[in-house]
């Protein structure tokens, strides 16, 4: 008989929390500057040590080595997290929720391909990086919607990033303003995905529970005070 792959036998054990998730309101830390616990390798059931290291209190994503991202372990429907992020010169990262792991990593860098069939919440060095659309720019809904009146600290300082996912409506915060607001399988909504890269993609977004996902897209990004709470 083979063998039952490992990581699918964690993502059913973290949907299986689902009914025994944190009390509604109550703040769990996914990183405290020390305990990496409730995180874990996309597709794997450990934490990759080698792509994520601590430095100083902050979770640093490595250079050189595969890009793995980070999951939590536990599933999220209604939630809100809140995280202070900067990147390195042209760093690029990116919050998603939602997510499953059905697609296999990618070949060549490691990363989850699943970023394709997810809304994201982008992290990015606005200034340097070579994409310079403002509806893929920092604090935006990936492809989707641009952030308004943003204020981006300058590369090498901290941002502070609040994402809220409640009964569908989903807002986006940096640095304390609110830059983005919709609502999941609105009108407008299913609009803006038909004229977008996503457009032929039959499973973008259709995903109604899953876990937070922290993408390694091969660039320095630090991550400190990742929290969450169901709502």
């Amino acid at each position: 008989m083979k063998p039952f792959p490992l990581y699918l036998i964690t993502l059913f054990i973290s949907f299986s929390t689902l009914v025994r998730a944190q009390p509604k309101g109550q703040w769990t830390y996914l990183f405290d500057g020390k305990s990496v616990e409730p995180l874990r390798g996309y597709r794997m059931s450990s934490f990759p040590t080698e792509s994520w290291k601590i430095e100083d209190g902050a979770l640093v994503a490595q250079t050189g080595v595969p890009n793995i991202d980070l999951v939590t372990k536990q599933p999220y429907k209604n939630f809100e997290l809140t995280l202070d992020w900067k990147v390195s010169v042209a760093g690029n990262s990116g919050i998603f929720y939602y997510m499953n792991e059905e697609a296999d990593k990618q070949v060549g860098n490691g990363n989850s391909s699943n970023w394709l069939d997810n809304f994201e919440m982008q992290i990015l060095d606005d200034i340097n990086f070579n994409d310079k659309a403002p509806i893929r720019s920092a604090g935006s809904l990936y492809d989707l919607i641009e952030p308004t009146h943003k204020q981006l600290k300058p590369v090498g300082e901290y941002n502070q990033a609040r994402l809220i996912v409640n009964n569908n409506h989903v807002e986006h915060w940096l640095n304390g303003i609110k830059v983005v607001d919709y609502q999941i399988g609105s009108p407008e909504l299913l609009d803006l995905i038909s004229k977008s890269k996503f457009k032929n993609n039959p499973k973008f977004a259709k995903s109604t529970n899953g876990l937070i996902m922290i993408q390694h897209h091969g660039q320095k990004v630090w991550l400190r005070n990742i929290k969450v709470r169901s709502l």
